[in-house]
This record gives structure tokens, C-alpha cells and sequence, in this order.
């Protein structure tokens, strides 16, 4: 299980890596589907399957659309890949920068606080993640309608973001 967490993080990180350091949209989103992918292993590997679950297909299904749509609107005929100079030395200075930050902290990091939601399984009568989708519809649904408006108000930023020159957004591109 170590191993294959280890993994998941390992590639949560290059993901992220790949999103901050690319400049095109179309790998940019390559790298969000990784992150969102392992982000949901890792999730899944801590007891949470129905919350890694849920935000896997709610962070595919929406948010995903939109970059879709905005990258459509500003294509490019030549996007820079991960092989390009600028693309590679921003990757360097970022994993180096990863690399010195686990310099620092690598006397602190153990192995052993890796214990999932599940740990105590037999002593319990539901599982961990069922209990925190029951608390977020009851207790939180205040943050749950917030967190929806946000995600509105989001989409019609980038909508906005994307018309350029008040020409609306079926623009010839």
C-alpha cells in the first residue's frame, strides 16, 4: 500500500508540475486529468471510494467542459509542448525547487502517519466517507450552496474572459 500511495503522490506531483509549467491549454489540461486522477487514487487509498468517486466525475463533468470550451476559443497552431526549451526550464526550476523543499523537510516526513479513514474498520458501524456525505448535506449545506455559486460565478468569468473585443462567444477563431 506505501508503494502504491507513494506512487500516486509521485504523479500528483508531476502533474502539477506539468500544469504550472506549460503554457498551452491543451497539455494544461493533460496534466489538470492526471492530477484529478491522482488526487482521487490518493483519496480512494486514505478510505474515501465514494468521495474520491464523487469528485472525480463532478471535477470531469464540469469544470472540464468549461476549460474545454475556452480552450477551443483561444487555439493556437503550433501550442508549445513539454519538449520545448522554455517549457524544460520551467519544469527544472520547478522540480529542483520540489527537490530542495524535500531537502529541508526530509528529517520530518515518516511513512507511518499514512492511516486511512478505515483503519479501525471492525469497531465501526459506517465507513468513513458515507458519514462525511451525510454531514455535508445535513450540517453543510450552507457551504454546498455557496461552493455551487462559486462554480456559477466561475464559469461566467471565463465566459467573460474568452469574449475579447465584445464579439460574444460563437467568434470566429
Amino acid at each position: 500500500m506505501v508503494y502504491t500511495m507513494s506512487l500516486f503522490l509521485f504523479c500528483l506531483v508531476l502533474g502539477l508540475v506539468a500544469v504550472a509549467s506549460n503554457p498551452s491549454p491543451y497539455f494544461g489540461a493533460l496534466g489538470l486529468v492526471v492530477v484529478a486522477g491522482m488526487g482521487c487514487g490518493i483519496l480512494m487509498g486514505h478510505g474515501g471510494p465514494f468521495l474520491s468517486l464523487i469528485l472525480f466525475l463532478i471535477y470531469l463533468g464540469g469544470m472540464l467542459v468549461v476549460f474545454a470550451y475556452s480552450a477551443a476559443l483561444a487555439a493556437e497552431p503550433y501550442p508549445e509542448t513539454w519538449g520545448n526549451r522554455s517549457v524544460l526550464a520551467y519544469m527544472a526550476m520547478y522540480v529542483g525547487g520540489l527537490l530542495m523543499a524535500a531537502a529541508i523537510s526530509g528529517g520530518v516526513w515518516y511513512e507511518g502517519s499514512w492511516i486511512p479513514a478505515d483503519e479501525l474498520g471492525e469497531f465501526s458501524v459506517f465507513r468513513g466517507d458515507a458519514g462525511g456525505v451525510a454531514l455535508m448535506y445535513s450540517l453543510g449545506g450552507g457551504m454546498l450552496v455557496l461552493s455551487a455559486w462559486v462554480l456559477l460565478l466561475t464559469l461566467f468569468v471565463v465566459l467573460e474572459l474568452t469574449r475579447g473585443l465584445s464579439r460574444g462567444a460563437l467568434r470566429t477563431v
